[in-house]
């Protein structure tokens, strides 16, 4: 059997949720994706607004909602996702990555 054609929830591992935060992030702010580490705050170190934050979760709901049906992040969760860190482990926890 392929690894393609088994029906796990998510195949994505803790690195490859930070590696899809940090390049979308990156691509959103015109940031080097270098820039963008695990312990940045989103408005301190980032300078990302609300706006962006909202690119960012539709980014993700778009990309993540191909790989799991329904994926969604909750608009009451926005307000404690304040980090890079934050918003992988917050994905990483809906997506069952150990």
């Amino acid at each position: 059997m392929s690894p393609d054609s088994t029906s796990s929830k998510s195949q994505m591992s803790r690195q490859d949720v930070f590696s899809l935060i940090r390049d979308q992030l990156a691509e959103i702010l015109e940031v080097e994706p270098s820039s963008v580490t695990e312990g940045a705050s989103f408005t301190d170190d980032l300078s990302a607004d609300s706006l962006a934050i909202i690119e960012l979760v539709e980014a993700l709901e778009e990309e993540l909602g191909r790989q799991v049906e329904n994926f969604r992040i909750d608009d009451a969760d926005l307000e404690d996702l304040r980090t890079v860190r934050d918003a992988v482990d917050y994905v990483s926890a809906k997506l069952g990555v150990g």
